[in-house]
């Protein structure tokens, strides 16, 4: 399965859920935009920090999300190579799989 086609499950799971628990998730999404446009740190980095999460915490559909979003953001490969080296570093070698998963997907997605 491409990656276009895992996010579009991704999203049509996601408009399931919210479907079920509205408030839950509307609640969720308010954190995330809380987060992500207070602080310090830019929205960029803020995204490179999800990856690297999302690859130690082994969540391919977290890593699709974080990668669109980071292509969105302008971050070039080697950027992405960075920080999927610091997750491997974090998370050992079940990181490493889900790193090369992350790094599929951004080549996919650019190309």
């Amino acid at each position: 399965m491409s990656w276009q086609d895992k996010l579009k499950d991704t999203r049509k799971g996601l408009r399931t859920l919210n479907g079920a628990i509205p408030e839950v998730t509307q609640a969720f999404g308010g954190l995330g935009k809380a987060v992500k446009q207070g602080g310090v740190l830019d929205f960029k980095t803020k995204e490179f920090v999800a990856l690297g999460i999302a690859v130690t915490g082994r969540c391919e559909d977290c890593i699709g999300l974080h990668i669109e979003a980071l292509i969105k953001a302008d971050a070039s490969r080697d950027e992405i190579a960075d920080v999927l080296a610091m997750a491997i570093q974090m998370g050992g070698g079940p990181a490493m799989m889900y790193a090369a998963k992350a790094m599929t997907c951004y080549d996919e997605l650019t190309t």
